[in-house]
């Protein structure tokens, strides 16, 4: 498949001729009943649901693909049409991204999509990755990460390209990138969003280590800016996001555009070598064969 290294995709180029998400490739987005203040209607895709309030200009940007909303091809590409929805909607200015499944906010990085599959669909799996992350990490909305549940590898590197993490207060919530623990290097992009969040010395010890954070440690190293009770985690991001709202927009934005450009630009430029990367490290036979003996014990946990 061709490879366009340094372009920012439009999100409705990440779909397939007759994907499985021709719907919302075509705009037609599903509208529940009720949902959303001052009259503004519940909106989303299979996997993600959205539910503005147009009086605040936020909308909150729910995850839920079960069992442990694991980011696979069709997760990814729904979020990233969600939030180019919302970015071309003037009336939004925030975005609260959570998890819509009891005790978990995203398993990470889909398995399935990474074992017995062929080097095509890497390519297409990982530039999904990319492209999430480059929108998400640069959007001009704030966005803050009401993290109600686990949170490891993925799941972690979403809330780090967000602005501000709210972390619900249970032991078993635990968040950090642990990808070294399976075998696998975090991409340098992941390693560089670490360190723009909590430092270099303490990244190099939480990638090397595969560190998974509960709560209390999360706070303390600076993976989350706020440790709530379980039941005021969204509650607490919106008033969180208040103030950040609070600031105007246009000096806000440039301010963080000159904070993470030189990071998002670092994977734009390399974004082809990136992709060529992965796609030969997923395809090595040990690779896959630890990934399948993973997987297998998943199942027989499972069972």
């Amino acid at each position: 498949m061709a490879l366009l290294a340094g372009l920012r995709v439009p999100a409705r180029s990440l779909l397939r001729a007759g994907a499985r998400l021709r719907d919302a490739a075509l705009g037609r987005w599903e509208r529940a009943a009720g949902g959303g203040g001052d009259g503004a209607r519940s909106f989303g895709s299979q996997r993600v649901l959205v539910e503005p309030d147009a009086a605040t200009g936020v909308a909150v940007m729910k995850l839920w693909n079960p069992p442990v909303n694991s980011l696979s091809l069709d997760l990814l590409t729904e979020l990233v049409i969600s939030l180019e929805k919302l970015e071309n909607e003037k009336t939004f200015r925030g975005i609260i991204l959570t998890s819509d499944l009891p005790g978990i906010f995203s398993a990470g990085l889909d398995l399935t999509e990474m074992c017995g599959r062929n080097p095509a669909h890497y390519a297409e799996y990982w530039k999904a990755l990319q492209e999430l992350w480059l929108r998400l990490y640069q959007t001009h909305l704030v966005v803050i990460a009401a993290i109600n549940g686990a949170s490891p590898a993925g799941g972690c590197l979403l809330a780090l390209s967000c602005d501000y993490r709210v972390l619900a207060d249970n032991p078993k919530f635990i968040i950090g990138l642990n990808e070294t623990l399976l075998g696998i290097v975090a991409p340098f992009w992941f390693k560089d969003t670490m360190i723009n969040t909590i430092g270099h010395r303490a990244t190099e010890r939480a990638l090397q280590l595969g560190l998974l954070f509960r709560p209390a440690e999360a706070l303390q190293v600076g993976v989350v800016d706020q440790v709530v009770p379980e039941g005021q985690v969204q509650g607490a991001a919106l008033s969180a996001m208040t103030q950040w709202l609070a600031i105007p927009d246009h000096a806000r934005q440039l301010t963080k555009s000159m904070m993470r450009k030189a990071t998002a630009d670092r994977l734009l430029t390399q974004r082809e070598a990136d992709i060529q990367n992965f796609v030969s490290f997923l395809s090595r036979d040990s690779i896959q064969k630890a990934l399948q003996v993973y997987l297998e014990k998943l199942r027989q946990k499972k069972g």
